[in-house]
């Protein structure tokens, strides 16, 4: 298990004051399409490191009408193959989403979700040692 010497703090983008470091850049709102062009559905927030000021995850929103029986995935931003105007392409097939370990916000450290999640979809967690950050997104304070 590679676990993190610290406890991992990931916040919502949304609940944050903080935003994207270009706004052009702010994926929110935008489809989500699986590697065969499957709709996963909407990207309904960012996962940011405070600290680092990095985008970690996308919160994907899918299913339910009006919000009753919607569900949601956290897809580490590693997933991402391209973005355009309306939608954002992740790598990963439809199953492999379905079944990635679900996150229980009663949580109080969710380090351990973290791990799970990056182990399933098979990339390096990015408190490892080498990691490299994919690039994009950043946002700002």
């Amino acid at each position: 298990m590679t676990t993190p010497h610290a406890s991992i703090e990931l916040i919502k983008l949304s609940d944050s004051d903080q935003m994207v470091g270009d706004p052009a850049e702010d994926i929110r709102g935008r489809k989500v399409h699986d590697r065969d062009g499957h709709d996963l559905g909407r990207v309904d927030d960012l996962l940011i490191d405070p600290e680092e000021h990095k985008v970690r995850m996308l919160h994907v929103g899918h299913g339910g009408i009006l919000g009753f029986g919607a569900k949601s995935s956290y897809i580490p931003i590693e997933a991402i193959r391209a973005i355009d105007d309306e939608v954002v392409h992740v790598a990963e097939p439809k199953q492999i989403i379905a079944e990635a370990p679900v996150y229980d916000p009663a949580l109080i450290d969710a380090t351990d979700y973290y791990d799970q999640l990056y182990r399933h979809y098979g990339y390096p967690p990015f408190w490892s040692a080498g990691y490299l950050y994919p690039g994009y997104p950043y946002y700002r304070i």
